[in-house]
């Protein structure tokens, strides 16, 4: 009855059609067509009129009209929202009017930044996600002041995450959030330990891009940060392989020792100048900055200055440069 009483509203605003025009609005209002089922993407601006021209077209209606004149009636025909919509030819035309008058779901698009990706790795991934050029994202992470913290460059500052933007969103709105969320890591509790350390923000982050690379899996992390650290306080070189690629533009896998490459100096080789590297070598992940603060400085009580990654996945620490050389002459 209730089903009836909604079509004879809408017949009576019809009523200046022929009785059998009438009669087929009737029917194309309550009867299924049978058809598929859709997810309907409705876009900001996007006219009720050509919402309903493709649902016909799709055959999840059977007329067009009778749906735009359902929603005149209802008063929800100006108020069609962006969104998305499951829609079926299961349901009537009136029922798919009901769908279409309440919010849809939101417009996304998700994108996924690894943790230990470079900074210039990013508009790709943005691009390979629906969400704009990678020329015009590359533009916005250009723009060093989007973060308080970060020297000449964004790297490191990009936090790693999977991150919902509307399609709609703007390189410059993209860029914005991800250092955002990084900014968030910086609060003054953790600022403050990263200070006992010795460490400023843009300390941390690049020794946490250097454990990042470094570390096999997150339990390595916090014992690889406590060797940094403990060699930082000693005044030992860090030596770290990922750094020195990173300085001459290059993957890990194509340093080549016997091209000099560990010797030729740059402003990220760890082997030929002590301290920290000029700055982070990649984006650190969670994991990568709780490390730092929360390092493990110690092998069988005594300060841990060397580990080494075996040939077999076997990761040895140890205090003494003796017996880092006994560890790579067995399992390297």
């Amino acid at each position: 009855m209730r089903t009836v009483l909604r079509v004879l509203g809408v017949l009576l605003v019809l009523a200046v059609l022929a009785a059998g025009g009438a009669a087929w609005y009737g029917y194309s209002l309550v009867r299924p067509t049978g058809g598929p089922k859709v997810e309907l993407e409705i876009k900001p601006g996007t006219s009720l009129a050509n919402v309903a021209a493709d649902l016909q077209a799709r055959g999840v209606i059977r007329s067009a009209d009778a749906l735009r004149a359902v929603m005149r009636v209802q008063g929800t025909a100006g108020s069609l929202r962006d969104g998305l919509y499951d829609v079926s030819g299961e349901m009537s035309t009136l029922d798919v009017a009901g769908v279409l008058a309440k919010p849809g779901r939101p417009r996304l698009r998700y994108v996924t930044i690894p943790e230990g990706r470079r900074l210039k790795e990013v508009p790709a991934l943005v691009e390979a996600a629906g969400l704009g050029k990678a020329a015009d994202l590359r533009a916005a992470l250009n723009d060093v002041k989007l973060s308080p913290y970060a020297k000449g460059s964004l790297e490191g500052f990009v936090f790693p995450a999977t991150y919902p933007f509307r399609p709609e969103a703007t390189p410059r709105e993209i860029a914005e959030g991800m250092v955002k969320r990084m900014n968030d890591e910086f609060t003054p509790e953790r600022v403050a330990r990263a200070k006992a350390l010795g460490l400023d923000v843009y300390g941390w982050v690049t020794l946490a891009s250097m454990v990042q690379a470094e570390a096999a899996n997150d339990q390595e992390m916090p014992v690889i940060a406590g060797v940094f650290l403990n060699r930082l306080e000693d005044g030992i070189a860090l030596g770290s392989d990922p750094t020195v690629a990173y300085g001459l533009g290059k993957d890990l896998p194509e340093l080549d020792r016997y091209a000099g490459d560990f010797t030729k100096d740059t402003p990220y080789n760890t082997y030929t100048r002590r301290g920290l590297p000029q700055g982070p070598i990649n984006l650190p992940g969670q994991a990568a900055l709780d490390s730092v603060l929360n390092a493990r400085r110690t092998v069988d009580g005594k300060r841990a200055l060397y580990f080494l990654h075996g040939l077999r996945g076997e990761f040895r620490v140890n205090p003494t440069y003796g017996a880092h050389l006994r560890d790579i002459a067995r399992y390297r």
